[in-house]
């Protein structure tokens, strides 16, 4: 199964809805606005000068706000049409950004470039067959003594939701719309795995990293899941029987 091409053709859909949309809101980026959450910012800190690598960062709002910042900026992602629409956004805003459109695996093996931070967010790894690969290439792609930094949607909420928590050893295969609220309806066929945060932990000590800081958090900045209510000044909650379900959660680690 050739589950790069299915995903990118299915992220290439995606990122020409996504720069129209409401969610994403271009204009309020062009603007001015910040698209990282206090999350992100809190964890990673000022980036003032330093040299900063992306992975699966979609149409790169995100590191272009982190370009705003100070950051020396490179953004890969899987998707063509992404990183077109990155390098448009880029250009438009005069920002220094590099946009490289590679499979992240492709990218760990053929770069020789090291930076001071690694980052990644939302929704990245269920793309990913192998998480071991993905944490060498991290590892790899670090000075060291640089900082990994990675926020991330908690699992347990795929379990709630029917899928599995730990890893199988075949991918779920879907056809899917997508989160945007101007989905027009179009489905694609989608192939993602489960990890569980054990694997998440396991594979990065495993690459040689080490764990300097792990948070899980009960509210999402996002609506993208079923059964979430807003909560003013913290985000989205979800309860089950009554309890939070945790939503996201955060690592910072060292080579």
């Amino acid at each position: 199964m050739d589950y790069l091409n299915i995903n990118k053709d299915a992220w290439d859909k995606r990122a020409k809805l996504h720069v129209d949309s409401k969610f994403y809101d271009v204009e309020a980026f062009k603007a001015g606005k910040s698209s990282l959450n206090i999350v992100e910012l809190e964890q990673v800190g000022n980036v003032t000068g330093k040299s900063l690598l992306h992975l699966q960062c979609h149409f790169g709002q995100d590191t272009m706000s982190l370009a705003r910042q100070g950051a020396r900026v490179t953004g890969v992602d899987l998707s063509t049409e992404a990183i077109e629409q990155a390098n448009k956004l880029k250009s438009a805003l005069g920002l220094q950004a590099t946009f490289i459109a590679k499979d992240i695996y492709q990218f760990g093996q053929e770069s020789t470039e090291k930076f001071d931070i690694v980052f990644t967010s939302y929704g990245v790894l269920c793309w990913l067959p192998d998480l071991d690969k993905w944490a060498r290439t991290i590892a790899s792609s670090l000075v060291t003594g640089g900082e990994f930094h990675l926020v991330e949607f908690h699992t347990f909420n795929d379990l709630l939701s029917g899928y599995s928590y730990f890893p199988q050893s075949e991918p779920d295969i879907e056809d899917e719309g997508t989160y945007t609220e101007n989905c027009d309806g179009t489905k694609s066929t989608m192939v993602t795995w489960a990890h569980s945060l054990s694997e998440v932990i396991t594979a990065l000590i495993s690459a040689g990293l080490t764990i300097e800081h792990f948070k899980e958090y009960p509210y999402s900045p996002y609506k993208c899941f079923e059964g979430l209510e807003y909560i003013p000044e913290l985000g989205y909650q979800m309860l089950h029987k009554g309890q939070q379900v945790p939503l996201l959660y955060a690592i910072k680690a060292r080579k």
